[in-house]
């Protein structure tokens, strides 16, 4: 056997290891998801036996323990799914366009600025549909998005620390308009300041309905992306160098990031941290490649907020705590690490 064939032979079996690798941790994650939506379904004010949550899916006759995980738990445990998915997907592609690690819809502004336009017309104009706030979402998604860009960009050029500090800047201006609109608007914005905190109880499946369509545009346009995140996340010369367009590659990711995270706040609200925890542990777990990235992200941002979601039903029990709650424990520590490491990033 000579030298070219050994180095076949080993590639292939490092291809092979590496199938089986990806394929064992893709079974690993699906089945953490199912349980963790078994349990979601099971546990409340409530609790539901096992077998009834079995039988909910197939009998004809509903008892009220199948009532109840048909119109209430099981689309609320969907919603998280959703939802968790499109955020860890949005903040992967957000690392991925910036080359920055802090970069996440919540931290760059984008949570805030559609906050800040849903409140705002909540106030303004009065009976809007549900599936109407998701427009002004995106509307507001994009304002929040270039304010960080401008004021990130501006002075001596952007760094990954001045554009994270230019988005916590813009968060906090948003998040203070937003909160000066409801404390003068208070017979208007009733039930706001839960929504505010992330909030995914009380959802239905007309909330399915509304955002599972833009929740699959932007997922199945990420996918598609993909290959071109990879080659960008290596550099813009690199990118470039390789025949990319590197201007068309982000505003396509931007409009993206604006579907996935601007339909997510319009049901839910503004759910922290999950674009930033997720894009980090699936790089870890299966490498820099976006092919990889991308539909790991949304796995394991869907099992994150499907577990938070069950973790917050214990915190005032048996009253309700939004989700954002458990996702600002958990992504806040993982921040201030990130910041620690901010010498390597400037």
């Amino acid at each position: 056997m000579n030298v070219s064939q050994s180095k076949l032979m080993i590639k292939d079996n490092h291809s092979r290891s590496r199938f089986i690798y990806f394929g064992l941790l893709l079974f690993i994650g699906i089945i953490f998801l199912i349980i963790g939506i078994l349990i979601s379904i099971s546990i409340g004010m409530s609790d539901v036996q096992f077998n009834h949550v079995i039988e909910s899916f197939y009998v004809s006759e509903l008892a009220k323990e199948h009532l109840i995980v048909q119109t209430v738990r099981l689309p609320r445990a969907i919603i998280a799914c959703i939802i968790g998915a499109s955020l860890a997907v949005a903040g992967a592609i957000m690392q991925a366009i910036t080359r920055n690690p802090l970069a996440s819809p919540q931290i760059f502004g984008i949570n805030a600025g559609a906050s800040f336009i849903v409140v705002a017309a909540t106030v303004f104009f009065s009976g809007l549909s549900q599936s109407t706030f998701v427009y002004f979402a995106f509307l507001g998604a994009v304002m929040g998005g270039m304010m960080v860009y401008y004021l990130g960009s501006s002075g001596s050029g952007m760094t990954p620390i001045k554009l994270a500090l230019a988005g916590i800047a813009i968060h906090f201006f948003l998040s203070a308009l937003t909160e000066g609109l409801i404390i003068f608007n208070e017979h208007t914005t009733e039930g706001v300041l839960f929504w505010l905190a992330g909030a995914i109880d009380s959802k239905g499946w007309q909330d399915v309905k509304i955002i599972f369509p833009w929740a699959v545009l932007g997922l199945v346009g990420s996918f598609f992306l993909a290959r071109s995140l990879s080659i960008l996340s290596l550099g813009e010369s690199v990118a470039k160098g390789l025949g990319q367009r590197i201007g068309w590659i982000r505003l396509v990711s931007g409009l993206i990031v604006v579907i996935l995270a601007g339909a997510s706040v319009a049901i839910a609200g503004p759910i922290g941290f999950v674009g930033l925890i997720i894009p980090h542990i699936t790089r870890y777990l299966v490498g820099v490649d976006y092919r990889w990235v991308l539909p790991y992200s949304a796995l394991f941002g869907a099992i994150l907020l499907v577990y938070a979601d069950i973790i917050a039903r214990f915190i005032a029990f048996p009253y309700e705590s939004p989700v954002g709650i458990v996702t600002a424990l958990l992504g806040a520590p993982f921040f201030f690490y990130l910041i620690r490491r901010g010498k390597k990033l400037a």
